[in-house]
């Protein structure tokens, strides 16, 4: 499963996608800017994109609405934080599968 990550803080961005590259079956892109998490999303067969902190909800809009044209099937999250345990939650939850934590 593809995960894109749209961040606007690279040391955050860093560790969350490292994160979602521990799990095995997971593949964590991640991306600061708008034009880069478009470039992601047209280059890689994306599942779920994640927002996290610092996202504007206008640039939110606009790639979730850019991205819904390309994939009316994407899944979306915002995580705001709170430790890997939360945020492999909130993918599960995400894709609609079973915790494995």
């Amino acid at each position: 499963m593809n995960i894109l990550v749209v961040g606007r803080h690279a040391e955050i961005l860093k560790t969350v996608v490292g994160l979602i590259n521990s799990e095995p079956k997971w593949k964590g892109i991640g991306a600061i800017t708008d034009d880069d998490a478009i470039r992601a999303f047209e280059d890689n067969a994306v599942d779920l994109v994640l927002f996290g902190g610092g996202v504007e909800e206008a640039s939110e809009h606009v790639l979730r609405e850019r991205f819904l044209q390309k994939n009316a099937n994407i899944k979306f999250i915002r995580h705001y934080g709170g430790g890997s345990g939360l945020l492999f939650g909130e993918i599960y939850e995400a894709m609609g599968k079973p915790s494995s934590i």
